[in-house]
């Protein structure tokens, strides 16, 4: 029963790691739960923060969750990778996000979806939760409830 759980949770790091710019950007490719770690803490570059955009995450959510814009300009300037802070939370935003569109079966219902305010959450939206690792897991078990027929 454990099977069908770890291919969810790998196809979701592989997805994770192909939005942020796959091996060319991350430097390796990205398998695990082990690579992804090793990534984050080697920090990752500012250029896959394009990864979060394409992925559909608005200039001013990443700048929210992730790192504000003037700080985004002096690492810019500077050439500076991400801090590992910096990293994980882009990381984990990238991991919500292709868990809730695996969920929902798209990119629109899964939008719509992170942006709403839910009950099962306080009244707050699951990207508001998900700004730390222990609200990410709380929005990742609403989704495998969703997943699973249960209502969340």
């Amino acid at each position: 029963m454990a099977e069908p759980r770890r291919s969810v949770v790998a196809s979701v790091i592989e997805e994770v790691a192909r939005k942020l710019g796959g091996p060319t950007v991350l430097g390796r490719t990205v398998r695990s739960q082990a690579d992804l770690a090793l990534v984050v803490q080697g920090r990752l570059p500012l250029v896959a923060l394009a990864g979060l955009a394409q992925a559909g995450l608005s200039e001013q959510e990443i700048e929210r969750f992730v790192i504000p814009q003037r700080t985004r300009r002096h690492r810019a300037d500077r050439r500076q990778p991400l801090t590992v802070e910096e990293s994980d939370r882009a990381v984990r935003l990238l991991r919500i996000q292709t868990l809730a569109e695996e969920t929902f079966g798209g990119t629109d219902k899964a939008a719509l979806w992170l942006r709403r305010p839910l009950a099962a959450l306080g009244g707050e939206t699951p990207l508001d939760i998900a700004r730390t690792e222990a609200g990410a897991r709380l929005v990742e078990t609403v989704l495998a409830k969703i997943a699973w027929g249960a209502a969340a």
